[in-house]
């Protein structure tokens, strides 16, 4: 099986700048992505909060994040990810083109648009029906459309379409939206917007191309029909984590629960972007979930890794865990190594500080701690605040 210390799942903008800071740390980095990189932002007409970046388009930002990625040589693969695995410890990645095994893995997978779920959606995607603006707009020029949601997208894309289409309604299901300022001003400003507030879309109906929405007022229980030729369904994301959501810890709707540091609920597995469960998810928040993800991807690495090497996999280790920002623990640790130098015993030191994962992998509790392992099962234990301590506990 293929072998690589840091696999990123998906392009956008937390997969990407996940990659830079991985290949900038010198970590071997594998990108899996399916189909074009960039994320939920290629389809973005406008962005205008990247620091730095007065206004760009989606894709023009999508691109220069390739292109910096690229100047590190990651290697980039386009596959399709069916499930994310922990086999007797190791990591790995199924996907339809062959597994890899990971030292660590950061989900960066993003989020797609949720579906309405009524009659005629599918029926009609491609015929009428879009969760794209900018990708299908102009194939509405001079028609009236339907914008569904009340959210920044929707609102920023109906304003959008007012570029091609003659009227474009928004509707949706509350009495206001709940858009930014900015962009609702925008919206309510422009002629061609029309919105529709307190209603739902029972159902999209036509010929071989959508003809009319049914509408349903939460209010008035009033049924009517709305003649449009297209309708843009913006009603909320839904995170790309089936593939892993039975191995790591979700939140309701299936998004990744993390730390501060990434770390989901498996040892080696973080999380960065839109399929974590966070307050906001915008590409500023993304790329800085991407660099924290790397650089916690980096340090489990370097350090866990050595660790499970000093400590597990020996026939033998005599081990004492300590707190490194413990004055007096920090002096045991000096009086120790001469104790042992004295005696020709070896003891690994370990920084519980430091590497919390390992004290919660072997239930270390308290600081500090002597363990006798064998294989990287426990033996016995003791709590020790001497060397003579510990030379009665190793029987010494």
């Amino acid at each position: 099986m293929e072998r690589r210390e840091l696999v990123i799942l998906g392009a956008g903008p937390a997969g990407l700048t996940a990659a830079i800071y991985g290949r900038r740390a010198g970590l071997d980095v594998l990108i899996i992505e399916r189909g074009m990189p960039g994320g939920q932002i290629t389809i973005t007409d406008e962005i205008e909060n990247w620091p730095g970046v007065q206004h760009a388009s989606g894709q023009e930002l999508a691109d220069s994040f390739r292109r910096h990625a690229e100047k590190f040589s990651p290697e980039f693969r386009d596959a399709t990810v069916t499930s994310l695995e922990v086999r007797d410890g190791r990591k790995v990645v199924v996907t339809d083109k062959g597994e890899v095994e990971a030292e660590a893995v950061i989900i960066a997978t993003g989020a797609n648009f949720k579906r309405l779920g009524c009659p005629g959606e599918a029926e009609y995607t491609g015929r009428g029906v879009s969760y794209c603006a900018v990708c299908d707009g102009a194939f509405f020029e001079g028609e009236e459309v339907a914008v569904i949601g009340g959210g920044n997208t929707a609102v920023e894309e109906a304003c959008y379409l007012t570029q091609f289409a003659s009227k474009v309604y928004i509707v949706h299901r509350r009495d206001s939206f709940r858009a930014d300022k900015v962009p609702v001003e925008r919206a309510m400003s422009n002629p061609k917007i029309v919105p529709i507030f307190d209603s739902v879309v029972e159902a999209i109906e036509g010929g071989d191309m959508v003809e009319r929405l049914v509408l349903w007022n939460v209010k008035t229980q009033e049924v009517s029909t709305l003649p449009v030729s297209g309708v843009f369904i913006f009603v909320g994301t839904a995170p790309n984590s089936g593939f892993a959501s039975s191995l790591v810890e979700t939140s309701p709707g299936g998004w990744i629960k993390t730390n501060s540091r990434m770390e989901t609920s498996v040892e080696g597995i973080f999380a960065a972007g839109d399929v974590r469960d966070t307050f906001l998810r915008q590409v500023v928040t993304a790329a800085g979930d991407g660099a924290v993800a790397a650089m916690s991807a980096y340090s489990y690495i370097t350090e866990q890794l050595h660790l499970q090497k000093i400590l597990l996999e020996p026939p033998r280790v005599n081990a004492l865990f300590y707190s490194s920002i413990d004055q007096e623990q920090v002096r045991l640790v000096g009086r120790v190594e001469e104790w042992a130098s004295s005696k020709n015993v070896q003891v690994t030191l370990v920084d519980g500080y430091r590497n919390l994962r390992m004290m919660e992998k072997l239930g270390v509790r308290e600081l500090p701690t002597a363990m006798v392992l064998k294989e990287g099962r426990e033996v016995s234990r003791a709590s020790v605040t001497s060397e003579e301590d510990l030379g009665l506990f190793l029987e010494l």
